[in-house]
């Protein structure tokens, strides 16, 4: 039976479609716009390749915190380093790095961690 893609995955990308909605419109939320889209980077791109492990190619893992400190690495590097040099649509900023590392730090304790609470608590 395939799973089907989270309720969180997707009302993230309902709240990226209405800020970028928002943004063409000329409407700016300061907080919204600049820091709560970062925040709920880390937590989709793990629910993405979470599902992709699992559904795509048939796995059964469940993201570890080693893997949501290396992914708030890496995104950070690619948006905060990487693109700010190629594109002047981006901008490095600390205050980015931070909520990344927020949002995987909440998605690691509020889901991953649950998961395995769950799961062990089944076991016992």
């Amino acid at each position: 039976m395939k799973k089907r893609i989270s309720f969180w995955f997707l009302l993230g990308l309902a709240v990226w479609g209405l800020i970028i909605l928002l943004r063409r419109n000329g409407i700016v939320i300061p907080v919204i716009n600049d820091y709560f889209t970062d925040c709920i980077t880390v937590p989709m791109y793990c629910c993405l390749i979470e599902y992709i492990m699992n559904e795509v190619f048939g796995y059964q893992w469940k993201p570890d915190l080693k893997f949501v400190l290396t992914s708030v690495l890496y995104l950070s590097f690619l948006f905060e380093v990487i693109c700010p040099k190629l594109s002047a649509c981006f901008t490095g900023d600390f205050l980015d790095v931070l909520a990344y590392f927020a949002g995987g730090l909440g998605y690691y304790f509020f889901a991953v961690k649950q998961i395995h609470k769950k799961a062990s608590s089944f076991t016992s």
